[in-house]
């Protein structure tokens, strides 16, 4: 993990009342993005399809040389670029795609290790931020957890922040 002096500088706040992603730089607001969190709601439990509160950070920025719309499985990318033939061909895919800003937790028993009701680990529960296809919808809860932007999007986003960077879920 890097934590430079750059990376104290930027701070992401992800509402997920409004589904909005807004880059702060020496708290002055730069720039928001419409983003698609879980449509499993607000939760940081093991397998619950939920999208954590609380402080977070960029604990692995992955796929910075790779296309718009390079296909990633298990954070790596696979050589394919996403089109609609190849959704077709693989209808059971999430897809993960053009960068990945790997989350971790950092309050432990809420987003990091675990509590009485098990895990709730974000890093272990791989939520990250990354792209999607432009197909899916944006300002609507329909992720599997993580929280997925437009590619144009995270690849503007992923140029920006550095691992380290401040990264916090809140609800509204």
């Amino acid at each position: 993990m890097i934590n430079d002096a750059d990376s104290l500088k930027n701070e992401i706040i992800i509402n997920i009342a409004e589904q909005m992603l807004t880059l702060y730089q020496h708290q002055k607001k730069i720039r928001q993005y419409s983003v698609s969190t879980a449509k499993n709601g607000i939760g940081s439990q093991q397998d619950s399809g939920c999208t954590p509160l609380g402080q977070h950070i960029i604990a692995q920025k992955i796929g910075g040389s790779e296309a718009i719309n390079a296909v990633f499985i298990g954070r790596v990318a696979t050589g394919e670029i996403y089109s609609n033939e190849l959704a077709a061909n693989h209808p059971e895919r999430d897809w993960i795609l053009s960068r990945i800003l790997w989350l971790e937790g950092i309050e432990e028993g809420i987003n990091k290790g675990s509590n009485s009701l098990g895990g709730c680990d974000t890093y272990k529960r791989y939520i990250y931020i990354h792209g999607t296809p432009d197909s899916e919808p944006m300002g609507v809860a329909y992720s599997h957890g993580c929280i997925r932007m437009r590619n144009k999007d995270i690849i503007e986003l992923y140029e920006q922040v550095n691992e380290g960077t401040s990264v916090k879920i809140i609800a509204d």
